[in-house]
């Protein structure tokens, strides 16, 4: 039987400045937006695709430090689907994608 694998591959442009949140624990995370282009056969011109992405300890850390809106990125992650409550305390879902590996291009 074969293992299928979680991996996930954006190369787009930080669209928001990351948001940093420090824990107790020492712990921090970076949470932010990046775009990627759609390209159509059909329409011949680009689509605005956008992505929720986070990274956690040195990959929050680069980010505070060194990423800038516009910068473009190549981001290697995985797909993380979770489930939360809004501030009417109705549930939602949402997908991001958790970077194990950032290069700014």
């Amino acid at each position: 039987m074969q293992t299928l694998k979680n991996h996930v591959t954006l190369i787009g442009s930080l669209r928001t400045k990351p948001e940093i949140t420090n824990f107790e624990n020492g712990r921090k995370v970076a949470r932010f937006r990046v775009a990627t282009n759609r390209y159509t056969k059909k329409d011949k011109k680009a689509r605005i695709e956008w992505h929720r992405v986070f990274a956690w300890g040195n990959m929050a850390q680069f980010m505070e430090n060194h990423a800038k809106i516009g910068n473009e990125l190549a981001i290697h992650g995985r797909l993380v689907h979770r489930t939360y409550l809004n501030k009417n305390g109705e549930e939602r879902k949402i997908t991001e994608v958790e970077v194990k590996h950032v290069i700014g291009l």
